[in-house]
Formats: C-alpha cells, sequence, structure tokens
C-alpha cells in the first residue's frame, strides 16, 4: 500500500501546534509499520518559512517528505508547485489522506484526488465544527463549502479524533463513512522528574498555543473570582497583539503578579507540566487536545471544558474535572479542588501515566490506522 499524506505544514513548523506533531507521528508510524509513506507539504511556518530546499523530497525522522513553495503567506497555502506535483503523481498511491480544512492545499489537493480518481481520507483536525464556521473568515468558509467543499466532503471518507468531534462532522456533512481514531500524541517516555517541592498555593499551568478559541480569557476573569492560594503559569505563544490584551485583562482583574507568562516550551515542557498541580484548558472548541495528554502522561490532573475532544475520556477515568466556558465555572471548580480534592489530586498523579500509556500506545494507534486504509481501499470503493 501507498499513501500520500498532505498537510499545509509539517514538522519543524511548530508553531502551529498539535497537529503538526500527530501528522508527523502518524507518518513516522506508519513507515515503522512497513506502510510506502510520502508527505506533501509547505515550506509554512507561521509569517516565515521553513529553512528548507523546495521541491525536492528529504527524508524527516524516516519519512520521505516533499516541501513546496506557498504564493500566500496567510493560513491558505496557495502552494501551485504542490498541486502540480499532485496532479501527476497522484494515480500512484492507493490512498490520499488530507489533513484539516480551509486552506487551498487541502480543498484544491481533495478536488485533484477526486479528478484523478484516487480514494480520499480527511482528517479536519478540528476545522469542522460550528465554532469554526462562526469564527474567523466566516463568508469565505461558506463560500467555499457552499460552492466546492461540500460537494468534495460528501464524496470522501473522513477521520476523526474523538466522539464530540464525530458528530460536530455529522452535523455539517454527510460523507462516505466518519471514523473516529485518536491522535498519535508523543509522550515524554520518561519514568522520573525532579521532585515537587511543597507549595503552599494551587500551581495551575495553561499550556497550549494562545489563541482565541482555547479560552485564555475565561481562565484568567476566572482568577478574579479564585480565592484560594494559586499561582497560574501560561507556557505557549501566539498573535502579539493578541497576548498584549490578555496581558491587559490580566493587569485589569488585578491578578496579573500571580501569573508567570513563560513562552513556547518544546524540550522541557513535561518537566514543566509535571511540577505543576493542575492543567487547565476551557477551549470553545478543541476536536482532541494533545497537551491533556502530555499532561496526563506525567500524572498532572487536568481540567478542562466539555467543549474538549477528549472530555469524555477524562471523565470516563476520573482523570480531572469538566467545567463550562465560563469564567464562574472555571473558578468554582479551582475553588472546589483546591479545597476539598487533594486526595483526588494525588490519586490521580499516581494512576493518571500508566492510563495514558495503555490507550495511546503507538503500536495499538498505528494498526487502526491501518486496518481503516485497507478498508478504504478495497473493493474500489470511489
Amino acid at each position: 500500500m501507498k499513501v500520500l499524506q498532505i498537510c499545509a505544514a509539517y514538522k519543524p513548523a511548530y508553531i502551529y501546534g498539535g497537529p503538526t506533531m500527530s501528522v508527523s507521528m502518524l507518518s513516522e508510524q506508519l513507515v515503522k509499520a512497513g506502510v510506502s509513506t510520502a508527505v506533501f507539504a509547505t515550506t509554512a511556518n507561521g509569517k516565515n518559512e521553513l529553512p528548507v530546499l523546495p521541491g525536492k523530497a528529504v527524508n524527516v525522522d524516516g519519512v520521505q517528505v516533499t516541501y513546496f513553495e506557498r504564493i500566500t503567506k496567510d493560513h491558505t497555502h496557495f502552494s501551485p508547485s504542490l498541486l502540480k506535483k499532485l496532479w501527476r503523481q497522484a494515480p500512484g498511491f492507493n490512498l490520499i489522506h488530507i489533513h484539516a480544512w480551509w486552506n487551498l492545499v487541502s480543498v484544491l489537493s481533495c478536488l485533484i484526488a477526486f479528478l484523478r480518481g484516487v480514494p480520499v481520507l480527511i482528517s479536519p483536525r478540528g476545522t469542522l465544527s460550528s465554532y469554526s464556521f462562526q469564527n474567523k473568515n466566516i463568508g469565505t468558509k461558506w463560500a467555499i463549502h457552499h460552492l466546492l467543499g461540500k460537494f468534495l466532503l460528501n464524496r470522501c471518507d473522513v477521520h476523526v479524533t474523538s466522539e464530540r468531534e464525530k458528530e460536530a462532522v455529522a452535523n455539517l456533512i454527510h460523507p462516505k463513512s466518519i471514523t473516529a481514531i485518536p491522535n498519535f500524541v508523543k509522550l515524554s517516555g520518561q519514568k522520573t522528574f525532579a521532585k515537587r517541592s511543597a507549595s503552599p498555593f494551587l500551581r495551575l499551568i495553561f499550556f497550549s498555543r494562545i489563541e482565541e478559541k482555547k479560552g485564555l480569557d475565561i481562565l484568567i476573569n476566572a482568577l478574579a473570582l479564585v480565592t484560594a492560594p494559586f499561582h497560574l503559569t501560561i507556557a505557549g505563544n501566539g498573535n502579539e497583539d493578541y497576548i498584549v490584551s490578555l496581558k491587559a485583562l490580566a493587569i485589569s482583574n488585578q491578578v496579573n503578579n500571580k501569573i508567570t507568562w513563560a513562552g513556547f516550551r518544546q524540550d522541557d515542557k513535561f518537566e514543566l507540566l509535571h511540577q505543576h498541580d493542575l492543567f487547565v484548558l476551557p477551549s470553545h472548541d478543541e476536536n482532541f487536545g494533545n497537551a491533556v495528554i502530555e499532561s496526563l502522561s506525567v500524572g498532572t490532573p487536568v481540567l478542562i471544558s466539555e467543549q474538549v475532544g477528549l472530555a469524555a475520556y477524562v471523565k470516563q477515568n476520573t482523570l480531572g474535572w469538566i467545567c463550562q466556558t465560563t469564567a464562574l465555572s472555571v473558578s468554582s471548580a479551582i475553588n472546589d479542588i483546591a479545597e476539598n480534592h487533594q486526595t483526588e489530586l494525588l490519586r490521580i498523579r499516581e494512576k493518571a501515566p500508566d492510563t495514558i500509556d495503555n490507550s495511546f500506545n503507538e503500536n495499538n494507534l498505528v494498526k487502526q490506522y491501518i486496518a481503516l486504509y485497507h478498508q478504504l481501499t478495497q473493493n474500489d470503493r470511489i
């Protein structure tokens, strides 16, 4: 079987967060399992370009990746050279797996695959939800969806990463099938960490890209209502203007002296997560939530909104708490955890790493993806 992965951005474009890591891990695990896998991506790295040679396949951690120049430097990622190469080579693949939507790489690659008669699997990665439709570039999305996108999506198979995302997608389109398989998440593999010092306050951490949908403004507003002693570490990067507005919000809520802005962290992220008592993510919309798994993998319990794809998993396995996307709900949960659930925090810290290791075992996950690929390519389903 020959599979082509298509995504607008591939590592080391870590600025795009979890999806970049998940696609690269999927590709690497497929290669290790003996599946012939290639990747087409652009040189996108935020407003900048990756320092790579465009148009030439290179080995990136065992995967043959070709980066193509893009004409637009925004979220559209228009790359005529990628599309031209895809038109020529598409028939040589058994399946084309496209990641994310609402960019010209994904939409036009899907169109080319359809015209060339190659089965397509779409992983929306959070881009096909009512929240996505209602936020940012609404008019453009509406036009794309009704002029071309809906036609294509209804003729493809769809992969989602949680049951919540499956429900969101089913409310918007009617594809040939929708299959839920969790993301690959790179775990630390580290069994011991520096001893956590005792603390007179609850050590909170927000670890994510800093953008509107993550609900960091909700958390900062919530802190003004928290009566228990606390300190919040914010680890991540994002639009500078938005970060400035959040810092101003912290000042107006008189909680700025209880917040540390740690910036983007990569190599030491697991150590950083381990040193905190509670991971908080009050997202408005989250198809999965890689950072939730990363936090739990080192034993740090989580408080996440009901809009996070992993909310049902966290609740089922009693690995944390679920809140609504309001400051009052978040603050009430933090106060309750600090005052009444110290024993539960310790229990989760002991239980979570083994639970995550079992649930997100790489060998088990890659078998699920390969089985899906075989299912979609048998009997000329298109």
